[in-house]
């Protein structure tokens, strides 16, 4: 393997320069490579699936279920996420929703830093939607916001056992 990776280097070393035109000179080319399409955005089609309504969520428990559903198959299909770090980040869920009335949404602004390092940290792009509810959840400062965000969350957890 070190010898095959040692061999493509030296073909890319031992190549002639490009004449002509250089890597920004002519044709329809932007300044990152691309042809005026950004990268992770299909012609018109915004990225990833749409948001999740928070008055639906508190009002509707199949909008709920079908929500855990479609989060967890596209944790299945884009992210290599492990059980316990969703479990972790559960038990801050049900810590926060259990904080007193008057510290709920610190302990909810805190979760969602918790939530974007996770994200981050692990490439857990399919958690996203949920970040972006927590923001709305937290915004609202609604204590059945809190619960059915609790909800949700454990219903991630249970269908991604």
């Amino acid at each position: 393997m070190a010898e095959e990776q040692q061999q493509q280097r030296q073909n890319r070393e031992n190549r002639p320069p490009r004449e002509g035109r250089g890597p920004r000179e002519g044709g329809d080319r932007g300044p990152h490579g691309d042809r005026g399409e950004r990268r992770g955005f299909d012609r018109g089609r915004p990225e990833g699936p749409p948001e999740i309504e928070l008055d639906k969520l508190i009002n509707d428990s199949l909008y709920l279920d079908n929500q855990a559903h479609s989060i967890v198959s596209r944790m299945r299909d884009m992210d290599s996420g492990t059980k316990s770090q969703l479990r972790r980040l559960y038990s801050a869920v049900r810590r926060a929703v259990r904080a007193p009335e008057n510290e709920r949404q610190h302990e909810f602004v805190m979760l969602r830093a918790r939530l974007a390092y996770t994200i981050a940290r692990h490439g857990l792009r399919s958690l996203d939607q949920i970040e972006k509810l927590l923001l709305q959840v937290t915004r609202k400062n609604d204590s059945r916001g809190y619960e059915r965000f609790k909800d949700l969350f454990e219903a991630i957890v249970a269908y991604n056992e």
